[in-house]
């Protein structure tokens, strides 16, 4: 979260372990100021394996099956933890608590499997190269709040750049004329970006509550996706569909 004295992160990452084929397995840790507890986890070719629960000491396997092979002792996770809260404190001292910058996230809107109207789908929104790791994503249909059928990725770290990743999934029964929109905050953002269908039936006109700063994806079921719109955060949006 935000804190008045300032914001700081320090990222320390396990040690990297390569095969001898192109894959990669990465371990890493994340912590920032604000009162949060931090983040450890592990994934292999960008796939997440486990993560450390670090207030119940458990690691979650992302599925069951994983823990059957190999092992981690949560115990690990919070030494590294531990050491990320010393550092961080001792670059925020040295930064003069000098804010970090806020990258803003690139939003894509998409769906599991292709649409087939009555029956149960999945709608991915991806987020990535983001930082810092703080981050809301808020799913509508029609311009209504969606929480039934959500759920969340932990923040995934990208290796290449030290920005963030994460993925929101929304599982849906596709209806003919139904729009679902992606809604994403985050303090990088200071613009609107809206993905616009093509309408295949009479227009009619919403109102998408997005706020200020955020990223707007709609998707149209049924339709095929159009244009890109961008317009400015502070202005009330209205979409014709």
């Amino acid at each position: 979260g935000r804190c008045a004295a300032g914001w700081g992160l320090s990222r320390r990452p396990s040690p990297l372990t390569v095969s001898a084929g192109p894959s990669v397995t990465l371990g890493g840790a994340v912590m920032q100021g604000g009162g949060s507890s931090g983040e450890f986890m592990f994934e292999f070719d960008e796939d997440k394996i486990f993560h450390v629960d670090l207030e119940n000491k458990k690691t979650i396997w992302r599925l069951p099956d994983f823990g059957k092979f190999t092992s981690f002792e949560a115990q690990g996770a919070l030494g590294n933890i531990a050491f990320l809260r010393k550092n961080m404190e001792i670059m925020i001292q040295r930064s003069n608590r000098t804010r970090a910058e806020n990258v803003p996230p690139e939003v894509m809107v998409y769906p599991e499997n292709p649409v087939e109207l009555g029956e149960p789908k999945i709608l991915i929104c991806f987020v990535t190269k983001f930082s810092p790791p703080v981050l809301n994503v808020t799913w509508f249909k029609n311009g209504q709040t969606v929480e039934k059928g959500v759920e969340e990725t932990d923040f995934y770290p990208r290796d290449q750049d030290n920005s963030f990743r994460k993925f929101s999934y929304l599982t849906f029964i596709p209806e003919p004329n139904d729009i679902y929109t992606c809604q994403v905050e985050h303090w990088g953002l200071s613009t609107l970006w809206v993905l616009a269908p093509f309408p295949h039936t009479a227009p009619r006109t919403i109102s998408l509550p997005c706020l200020t700063p955020s990223v707007c994806v709609c998707v149209c079921v049924g339709c095929v996706i159009g244009s890109l719109l961008h317009a400015k955060a502070l202005r009330p949006m209205m979409i014709g569909v």
